[in-house]
């Protein structure tokens, strides 16, 4: 039998509440210590401009990823402190810089050669981090370079050296002995510029000799944890910031040996319902997750059965046999672990939270803005 269906949109519930405890989490593992939150791609998928305004009576500054954010950050109003850890990409970014006082990693050759040319235009001196490659071989200047970029750095007349940085590669394993080393080979240039940062997210959690200077958390502050193991956010008392969700729109009585959508690639074991859901891989649920991948139906779990489509979703309800059309389906969130669902689909919950496309609708619940 076939139901009659209910209209139903997915619906990224954003709890600012559990945001600013998430937030208050850090300051209370490293008190003393001056915060950037990074609030780079669209806040992890979470709003850069809400998240900002929620959090801009807490913390001391942002980390972003590209000039543009930050740019968008000051022209509604935000007053903090601004970090572009992607620095310059291109000439004319050094004027927005200028204008808007933000603060520029330094990670590489061309972009040194690009202050030396531009630094004399500047309206107002601007302020630069050098990054340092401790070990993670990605962004930053080789150890045996640093001293000379921070002298270069320190030399030009509109240009503030404000501190060096680096980044871990391992933090998120805390038996890697590469965080290790990649702090006592920090440490060697800690005092050479007025501040300096190194703590993300994992860092922040397991690893408190890290904490010099700015922290940076990330995934932590959206209540996600970020180590490998498979221990959930909460187990660091950390909150689900994003509960992603939408309705049932149809129910199907189904015979034992029925194939379930594109490509038959699910079989119903037993004479079953089967659900279907308003949500799919074109508002971001990813398409590869396979058929077993959790989700709750009114608080019950219930599986993917069968291959996700652009816009729908079939679930196994056979623990849910209450289940009706117009029900509530969690995809990620509350009662269920973003973390849960990316070791299903084999990915993390960073990349999750970063996928709603435009069709999800979001709303703000807790902490007026």
């Amino acid at each position: 039998m076939v139901t009659a269906t209910t209209v139903a949109n997915p619906v990224a519930r954003i709890n600012l509440d559990a945001l600013r405890h998430n937030f208050r989490l850090v300051r209370s593992l490293a008190p003393h210590s001056p915060i950037f939150a990074v609030i780079k791609a669209n806040a992890y998928g979470h709003g850069m401009l809400p998240v900002a305004k929620t959090l801009q009576d807490l913390t001391e500054g942002f980390a972003l990823a590209r000039v543009e954010e930050a740019v968008q950050l000051r022209r509604e109003g935000l007053s903090q402190r601004l970090l572009v850890m992607s620095g310059l990409m291109h000439p004319a970014e050094f004027a927005m810089a200028s204008q808007h006082q933000l603060e520029l990693v330094l990670h590489d050759a061309s972009q040194l050669e690009m202050l030396v040319q531009l630094q004399a235009s500047a309206a107002v001196p601007v302020d630069v981090w050098v990054k340092v490659d401790t070990g993670m071989h990605r962004l930053g200047f080789h150890p045996d370079v640093v001293d000379t970029v921070l002298a270069t750095v320190a030399a030009m007349p509109h240009i503030r050296l404000v501190g060096v940085m680096s980044h871990f590669a391992n933090a998120d394993d805390p038996a890697d002995a590469l965080t290790t080393t990649q702090l006592a080979c920090f440490e060697s240039f800690v005092g050479k510029a007025p501040e300096c940062s190194l703590a993300n997210s994992a860092a922040i959690l397991a690893w408190p000799p890290t904490h010099l200077g700015w922290l940076r958390p990330g995934i932590m502050l959206y209540g996600a944890t970020p180590f490998l193991q498979s221990t959930m956010g909460a187990a660091q008392q950390l909150q689900p910031v994003m509960t992603l969700r939408t309705r049932l729109i149809a129910l199907h009585d189904r015979r034992k040996g029925d194939a379930i959508g594109y490509g038959s690639s699910w079989s119903c074991p037993d004479d079953m319902t089967v659900g279907v859901a308003a949500i799919g891989y074109g508002d971001g649920y990813p398409r590869h997750a396979p058929n077993g991948t959790p989700v709750l139906v009114n608080g019950c779990r219930a599986a993917i059965a069968g291959r996700v489509s652009m816009d729908l979703l079939t679930l196994d309800l056979r623990q849910v046999p209450d289940a009706a059309v117009g029900d509530q389906v969690v995809l990620w969130g509350e009662g269920l672990p973003v973390e849960e669902v990316a070791s299903h689909v084999g990915t993390i919950s960073y990349e999750l939270l970063c996928r709603p496309t435009g069709r999800v609708k979001y709303r703000y619940e807790g902490h007026a803005l």
